[in-house]
């Protein structure tokens, strides 16, 4: 989630500058529009990963967040595209923050576990743009978008890895298995 993250901060007003021929303005404001997303989500995030547990939380991020970038590939509609967005920003939101209270969750190894996650995330964060613009110069950076949809869906098939150690039980951990 931090490539789908570092991917809009990197390319996103340029990507609808060239994908759906907005002004720059334009595109700028539709980068608002993702950033108003990630706000509002971490915002009132933590009141649902309260209630429904990390697991869940996480599951429905990834969801949200594969329905609104392929809406931002494939619609070739720019009002489709700005709602894409808006999801995305959503379901990218709470992948990274969620990852590292996760890795701390069990003292032991703590460090390690947070030193490592942290390390993916910033590289991924970092690295994966850039990797994304080479793509763009070849495909252009719509289509470009598909790998960051295929890291927003790996990063869904591993956020089982999110549940609070057994030790931990509580509340969530029954929601999550229910799920």
């Amino acid at each position: 989630m931090a490539f789908a993250e570092g991917s809009a901060n990197d390319w996103l007003p340029l990507t609808m500058t060239d994908g759906f021929h907005v002004t720059h303005a334009q595109g700028t404001a539709v980068y608002g529009v993702f950033l108003t997303a990630m706000l509002i989500a971490r915002i009132f995030g933590g009141a649902f990963l309260d209630r429904y547990g990390r697991v869940p939380v996480l599951r429905l991020c990834t969801a949200v967040s594969v329905i609104g970038l392929s809406l931002v590939i494939f619609s070739g509609n720019l009002t489709a595209a700005v709602i894409g967005v808006f999801l995305w920003g959503i379901g990218a939101s709470l992948g990274f923050p969620v990852g590292l209270s996760a890795a701390g969750d069990d003292p032991k190894g703590a460090v390690k576990r947070v030193g490592a996650i942290s390390f993916v995330g910033y590289c991924a964060f970092l690295v994966g743009p850039p990797v994304l613009g080479l793509l763009g110069e070849e495909f252009g950076l719509v289509r470009a978008l598909m790998i960051v949809l295929i890291g927003i869906v790996l990063s869904g098939l591993v956020s089982r890895a999110a549940k609070p150690p057994a030790h931990q039980k509580n509340v969530h951990d029954t929601n999550s298995r229910s799920m």
